[in-house]
């Protein structure tokens, strides 16, 4: 055997194969590394553009949450305000109504206090009577009875 006709053979072989490789194998293998590289540029293209998304909706959820704080604050200063203007409508009207039961009160008492003088006057008047009855039974006397008719006429 020839050592040059070998290597030249080899030569030949392996430029063959550089060239089917070339030609054959070389391009799907570039054309796949192509794609995974738009693949991943995509991904992370993509992931950027989430990462901004999510960015603004934290955001937009503090703006959110603080426009409620800011609301529920507004709500509670209002539903303080009515309760205490409540509070204070039921004072009014609790002083209106013992003025009106101490007025009604007051009415009843003095009623109550004229009919008991009418009818202490009813009594005071029956006693006079039997009095001046007791007296005339006795005797009629005017001069020794006259200091009696005084006072019970101071009386009545």
């Amino acid at each position: 055997m020839n050592i040059n006709l070998t290597l030249f053979g080899q030569m030949i072989s392996f430029a063959v194969f550089i060239w089917f490789s070339m030609k054959f194998v070389w391009p799907p293998i570039l054309q796949a590394l192509e794609d995974r590289k738009k693949q991943i540029a995509e991904g992370l293209a993509q992931a950027e553009r989430g990462q901004h998304a999510q960015e603004i909706g934290q955001k937009h959820a503090k703006e959110l949450l603080q426009k409620t704080k800011t609301q529920t604050a507004e709500m509670i200063s209002l539903a303080q305000k009515r309760a205490t203007e409540i509070v204070e409508e039921a004072k009014q009207n609790a002083h209106a109504e013992s003025e009106r039961i101490l007025t009604t009160a007051r009415a009843d008492i003095e009623r109550e206090r004229n009919q008991v003088k009418d009818q202490l006057r009813e009594q005071l008047a029956q006693l006079a009577l039997a009095a001046a009855e007791k007296i005339l039974r006795r005797e009629i006397d005017p001069s020794a009875h006259q200091e009696l008719l005084a006072n019970v006429a101071e009386q009545i």
